[in-house]
């Protein structure tokens, strides 16, 4: 038992996956210290249905099912061969692009009609970061404008310095 705690307190200290951490605390504290998952889950401030879940699969897996699994989803519409090379283009270019740009590039290359938040969302997988421009101020005045509408200092002010200089 004590070889399989410093093993489980290494993987621990080694793992930097909050989720996972949470997790190997949670087998921690019921494996080695003997604590009931209910209390376990308590202490974690999780419900005693997660530590019943977490414990099982880690009893089913030990610590490789600690881990989250990939998640499936919808297949891209996008083929990866015509991702790729819009990819390219849009690297080999120094210019900014923007979403519409991009969108009717993908519509040329690959056929296909994406909303323009989609867009946004493929950019930033492929890791594109957004370029935003510095706002310039067209229609500013000119010089003599502000200085014409900057306030004058009044030139009639006396400076008092005693009260004798009052009267």
């Amino acid at each position: 038992m004590a070889t399989g705690v410093g093993i489980l307190e290494k993987v621990y200290k080694n793992e930097f996956d909050v989720k996972v951490k949470e997790r190997l605390l949670l087998i921690l504290k019921v494996k080695c210290d003997e604590m009931v998952p209910a209390c376990a889950a308590k202490e974690l401030h999780r419900s005693r249905t997660w530590a019943s879940d977490w414990l099982k699969r880690y009893s089913e897996e030990s610590v490789a099912g600690l881990k989250n699994r990939p998640i499936s989803g919808r297949p891209p519409e996008l083929l990866e061969e015509v991702a790729l090379k819009i990819q390219r283009k849009l690297k080999e270019s120094k210019q900014g692009w923007t979403t519409k740009q991009v969108y009717e590039m993908i519509l040329k290359v690959g056929g296909i009609r994406y909303h323009y938040f989609h867009i946004y969302r493929i950019l930033h997988k492929w890791g594109s970061r957004q370029k935003v421009p510095r706002k310039v101020h067209v229609n500013t005045a000119s010089r003599e404008e502000k200085d014409s509408f900057k306030k004058e200092p009044e030139r009639d002010w006396t400076i008092f310095t005693k009260q004798k200089d009052l009267q």
